[in-house]
């Protein structure tokens, strides 16, 4: 009764620790794409642990800073939420490949038919796969290092999402200056045009002068469809990025001036140390190493070792170890060793071509930029001139001096202008953010 007992309770505790499973059902379309509670994101926000972000409170409703806007794509972003439920699969993996392999049982029982002897016979075994013992530590440090690299992509991953949400914010504002900029442009096109069809009518004005208007009005109407749709565009993509509903349309704040940014050359130094998706790869590369080397150690004999017990049908009873091992005579795991090495090389080659790429990009938008900062400043020494005279005209159109018509001209041409510096201030805009994200880091950074 007592070892009935005792076996009931041992087998308790073994069923006791073992997992059990419960169906998870996928949620809802209308669940999936509902909006975020603002309440729940601005708490999330509030809490947010990122060294290129600031936590602070997030409110819809009010103008949202480059800031808010890396953190509403850091936490609402669908694609973001995938990728950071994938670390739980690595870390699991990680966590297995801590665990030792259970021994396994075998047992046996001969029932006698027939014979001298007046025992049923029996035996049993206990075996331990010892190979597990030697490969252990560098299975461990091949699913550390994998949970490492996945680690470091979701952080690239989110830092690449913080990026491109701070870069759609500032061309939905550009493209708003641009908008209005080509409202009015239309609005004086349509004036100048109703005025020269006025005076075509009266035989003051060849047609030339009124087909010249018309394409004028024509060219300012296409300039205003082109800055609705790039707009309409923008925020649709800004929303996506933000994983909001479509329609939501956010008020956003101004962002501070660009910096002139540092040579390609400090850049890419920067880049080597901060950027996370060349952490990723030197993190894969040491799985590669640690694969190789578990590998050639796989190429020794793999033992195996058995405890067993027997009792024939004489009642003659034995114990004793059986040891167990496969002969490398022809595989000897080469196979698996040659896989393995050209693995850790491609992976090598992959990091190199990286870095290369790295540096070529950093050359590239360095170089842009300077170029769009030179277009600028040459633009800006031009405005003050051209917005003098677009006054002057507009005083001696009021006085008579001037016909109304040349008066317009001089204020298009101002406002072409301005439309064209806007332009460039967003590419400016853009591109630093741009060297941002190659160089692994905000710009606060490059001067440290």
């Amino acid at each position: 009764m007592m070892k009935r007992q005792a076996l009931l309770c041992v087998v308790t505790a073994l069923l006791a620790g073992c997992a059990h499973y419960a169906p998870q059902p996928l949620a809802s379309p209308v669940d999936i794409l509902a909006a975020p509670d603002p309440a729940i994101l601005s708490v999330e926000a509030q809490k947010i642990d990122r060294p290129y972000l600031q936590p602070q409170p997030i409110d819809l409703t009010q103008p949202l800073t480059p800031n808010a806007l890396a953190i509403i794509a850091i936490l609402e972003n669908p694609d973001l939420r995938a990728q950071r439920a994938k670390a739980g699969v690595t870390d699991a993996q990680a966590f297995s490949a801590r665990l030792l392999p259970d021994p396994s049982f075998q047992g046996n029982f001969d029932k006698i038919l027939s014979g001298p002897d007046p025992f049923n016979a029996f035996g049993a075994q206990l075996g331990f796969d010892l190979n597990a013992l030697r490969t252990r530590g560098v299975t461990r440090q091949s699913g550390e290092a994998s949970k490492r690299q996945v680690r470091l992509d979701i952080a690239w991953a989110e830092w690449n999402s913080a990026g491109q949400a701070r870069l759609q914010g500032v061309r939905v504002l550009s493209l708003e200056q641009q908008l209005r900029v080509a409202q009015a442009n239309l609005a004086s096109a349509e004036h100048l045009f109703g005025a020269v069809s006025r005076a075509a009518g009266r035989g003051d004005v060849s047609a030339t002068d009124l087909d010249t208007r018309r394409q004028a009005l024509l060219d300012a109407q296409t300039k205003l469809r082109t800055a609705q749709s790039d707009l309409a565009t923008a925020r649709a993509d800004l929303n996506k990025q933000l994983g909001l509903p479509p329609e939501r349309t956010l008020l956003l704040a101004p962002p501070p001036l660009s910096p002139v940014p540092p040579s390609s050359a400090v850049l890419l130094e920067q880049a080597v140390a901060r950027r996370l998706d060349l952490q990723a790869l030197r993190a894969g590369y040491d799985v590669a190493e640690a694969d190789l080397h578990k590998a050639v150690l796989e190429q020794f004999p793999n033992l195996s070792l058995t405890l067993a017990y027997a009792r024939d049908t004489a009642n003659n009873r034995t114990i004793g170890p059986a040891i167990g091992f496969n002969l490398p005579l022809w595989n000897r795991n080469r196979g698996a060793i040659a896989i393995a090495t050209a693995t850790r090389g491609q992976l090598r080659a992959e990091y190199d071509a990286r870095l290369f790429q790295t540096r070529a990009e950093l050359d590239a938008a360095v170089n842009g930029v300077a170029a769009l900062r030179l277009q600028r400043s040459q633009l800006i020494a031009q405005m003050p001139e051209l917005r003098k005279y677009s006054e002057a005209t507009a005083r001696a159109a009021r006085r008579g001096d001037l016909a109304e018509a040349t008066a317009q001209t001089a204020v298009q041409a101002y406002r072409d202008r301005q439309l064209t510096l806007l332009q460039l201030d967003q590419q400016i805009a853009e591109q630093t953010i741009a060297l941002e994200l190659l160089s692994g880091g905000p710009s606060e950074g490059w001067t440290k």
